[in-house]
């Protein structure tokens, strides 16, 4: 505000009056000035929003990413590499997810890298697996190289890091949207790296890109003392809903959600936790609708060699580890199948997982899927329930913690949205 007093008296106060009046001129005439370029520019600004109004649909035309559930026909997928994969430092939320037979095997090979011919096998399996896809007219994405032995420093914690062998595990694709997992472990901090180039292609192509809040992972978001010792401790444990994740800041990892249109199931576990489950809440109400469901499972970590949907109304459920809620399923309609034992033998290293990724399958549609070449009983439930089988072998590949379905993530697949549960 310009103040002005009262100047008396003689050719002093004449010039002191035309000099502000000159002023006030000036002020006046550069407001009308910059009103009028303001005006313009916001016209055209709001002309060119219009237009793009206009031109721009919910999921863009030309959009890359458009997955809704696990079945409809799959278009375009990332696929792991398990190139420079690390065994991760032996840390408490490692020796939570893992079994006490393979802690020696931590301790020994934390910070290295997985044996070299096991690690060289895989390698070689995972690529035949992308030439499959392809041959089945799906496109094939990876992630970028990185060497994962580097070791780096937060201020609340150092470690060294693992693999970008499982997208499952990060990425989690809801419609035209890319959400990045904050993930519970250290060692997979800075995975999300391995991926970026890929998000980003997408993002220009029209997708959405969220990162969820990245969470410390300072000493407070894990029990310190998780008494873990045997099967039986862990049974007791996660009966009790205890876990080696606290409730100090969110974390999850997307391969606990599982996708069926506008319902989107999740379990707390090991790497999970409510804040977590409430953010992935939030962040998709009201379009979506966040369930959560638990098992008989006495380590709860990513959902889908539990519980996998494979169809519209068709779910596999672990005989192993029974779902606690599974009369919302039947009530709605769907078909619970057992799928059968695994075969895979005792002697086979599975240092992050367990034999039931016989049941972690990759869905190409509803009468596709890509199953373990090895596991000839699953083989012939699919083909009983009129689902073509397409056998790969990826029997090393699953020693690194997953299956076809971990190793993926369905970036596009042809559907739209529905509702299985209405």
């Amino acid at each position: 505000m310009l103040r002005v007093r009262c100047l008396r008296g003689g050719s002093r106060g004449a010039e002191a009056a035309h000099y502000i009046g000159s002023r006030l001129r000036g002020v006046f005439t550069g407001w009308v000035q910059r009103t009028s370029q303001s005006t313009q520019a916001a016209t055209a600004s709001q002309n060119t929003c219009a237009a793009d109004d206009k031109a721009t649909s919910p999921v863009p035309k030309d959009c890359l990413v458009c997955s809704y559930n696990e079945w409809d026909p799959l278009e375009e997928v990332i696929v792991g590499r398990a190139e420079n994969a690390c065994v991760p430092p032996f840390s408490v939320e490692v020796k939570a997810n893992t079994y006490e037979k393979y802690w020696g095997f931590y301790q020994k090979f934390g910070g290295q890298s997985f044996p070299k011919d096991h690690l060289k096998k895989a390698i070689a399996e995972i690529e035949e697996m992308c030439n499959i896809l392809k041959g089945e007219g799906v496109t094939v994405k990876r992630p970028d190289p990185i060497d994962w032995s580097v070791k780096y420093k937060t201020p609340d914690f150092e470690s060294t890091g693992m693999y970008a062998a499982m997208p499952r595990d990060i990425l989690l694709v809801v419609g035209n949207e890319i959400i990045e997992a904050p993930m519970a472990w250290r060692a997979r901090f800075f995975e999300y790296r391995a991926y970026r180039r890929l998000i980003k292609d997408y993002f220009n192509s029209g997708a959405k890109w969220t990162t969820a809040p990245k969470p410390t992972m300072a000493d407070e978001l894990y029990d310190q003392n998780y008494p873990i010792h045997s099967v039986e401790d862990r049974h007791k444990l996660a009966a009790q809903g205890k876990f080696v994740t606290t409730e100090f800041e969110p974390c999850f990892d997307a391969a606990d959600f599982i996708r069926a249109g506008r319902d989107i199931f999740v379990q707390r576990s090991q790497v999970t936790n409510y804040m977590g489950i409430e953010w992935m809440r939030r962040h998709l109400a009201p379009d979506y609708r966040v369930h959560i469901i638990s098992f008989k499972d006495p380590n709860p970590m990513h959902i889908d060699a539990t519980f996998n949907i494979i169809g519209p109304g068709l779910v596999l459920s672990n005989p192993d580890r029974p779902c606690h809620q599974i009369e919302l399923f039947k009530k709605a309609g769907w078909t619970v199948i057992q799928p059968p034992v695994p075969l895979i033998p005792d002697d086979h290293p599975l240092w992050m997982s367990s034999k039931w990724l016989s049941m972690n399958v990759l869905m190409l549609d509803e009468k596709r899927v890509m199953v373990d070449a090895n596991e000839t009983s699953i083989q012939k439930m699919f083909e009983k329930l009129g689902i073509a089988t397409i056998k790969v072998n990826i029997r090393h590949a699953n020693s690194l913690g997953g299956g076809f379905h971990c190793w993926t993530c369905d970036i596009r697949r042809r559907g739209t949205l529905q509702s299985y549960f209405d």
